[in-house]
């Protein structure tokens, strides 16, 4: 006679239960879009496409007369200055939208350029590997090697100060970072018995890159161009900050940073205002990222 072990089906049941309770979090953390880092995000972009309508002041002009006017909260504040004015009187509210305007297409610029130079090689030396792949992983593997400080350093002092040149600047730093990211997931999708398929069927390679392995890797580059958007502002804010990115008198972050250093003690707001701006934005894109990356991962959406 065999003794068979007694089935606890409350247990099962519990068992069962659980994980449909742990899959309905994932589900809901998955689905669910970061309100606040999404609500600053379209602040800022409303502000940059706004911004001569919604800046109080011009963001160049100022008056000597109201030269350090400190923020509204503050004993000595005025209205008419909400965030208060730099050593030249200029409104420090007006300058942060105008800067949001530089920051937002200076990030759109390069990584339109960058993402498409950088994914374009990553798909090239992942479907023919050999000898192609070789050379762009080794240029790749130059870029890697330098930091992206004093790469965009060199070349920025080299082209001199200029918006078209921090843009050159950045995709050339940053171009790397997507063509390695995008060979490894060209190097498995290659692989796949649909692309075997499509060459038995006669497609030719390009047609193969762009119609079956291309919108595999589309979430990969959405995803890194998300979470490299706080990499573009914080070197572009760097640059300015140097004196080697878009010159003055246009007003960026990073130059009213630099500007207000001297005087950080008596001025605290001329430096702290444009650093918390540049802090949200590049948290913000960061968090909005790293929730694109979980929502487009198929991996994590397999809840059966």
């Amino acid at each position: 006679m065999v003794f068979r072990k007694p089935i606890n089906s409350l247990g099962a049941v519990t068992r069962g239960t659980g994980a449909i309770f742990k899959r309905a979090i994932s589900l809901r953390r998955l689905t669910r879009i970061p309100l606040v880092p999404t609500a600053i995000l379209t602040i800022l972009g409303v502000a940059a496409v706004f911004a001569p309508w919604l800046a109080p002041h011009e963001p160049t002009k100022g008056s000597i007369y109201d030269s350090h006017t400190p923020p509204f909260w503050q004993e000595e504040g005025s209205s008419k200055f909400l965030l208060g004015t730099d050593f030249q009187g200029r409104d420090i509210l007006s300058r942060i939208i105008h800067g949001s305007r530089v920051s937002l297409l200076v990030s759109m610029l390069t990584i339109l350029a960058a993402g498409g130079g950088g994914s374009f090689l990553g798909i090239i030396s992942g479907y023919y590997g050999g000898a192609i792949d070789s050379v762009i992983m080794r240029a790749a593997d130059i870029f890697y090697a330098l930091p992206s400080i004093l790469l965009a350093l060199v070349f920025a002092i080299t082209l001199g100060p200029s918006l078209e040149n921090v843009v050159i600047v950045i995709v050339v730093t940053l171009w790397a970072k997507f063509a390695r990211q995008i060979r490894g997931e060209v190097l498995s999708i290659r692989e796949r018995e649909f692309v075997a398929m499509a060459r038995v069927a006669g497609a030719s390679d390009l047609r193969i890159m762009i119609k079956h392995i291309l919108p595999n890797i589309a979430n990969t580059i959405v995803v890194l161009a998300t979470l490299l958007v706080g990499v573009v502002i914080l070197l572009e804010s760097t640059l300015s900050f140097l004196g080697v990115g878009v010159p003055p008198p246009a007003p960026t972050w990073g130059l009213m940073i630099s500007d207000g250093r001297r005087w950080i003690s008596e001025a605290w707001w001329v430096s702290t205002l444009p650093g918390i701006a540049i802090l949200l934005t590049i948290v913000s894109f960061n968090l909005l990222g790293d929730w694109l990356r979980d929502y487009l991962d198929p991996r994590l959406r397999q809840l059966v």
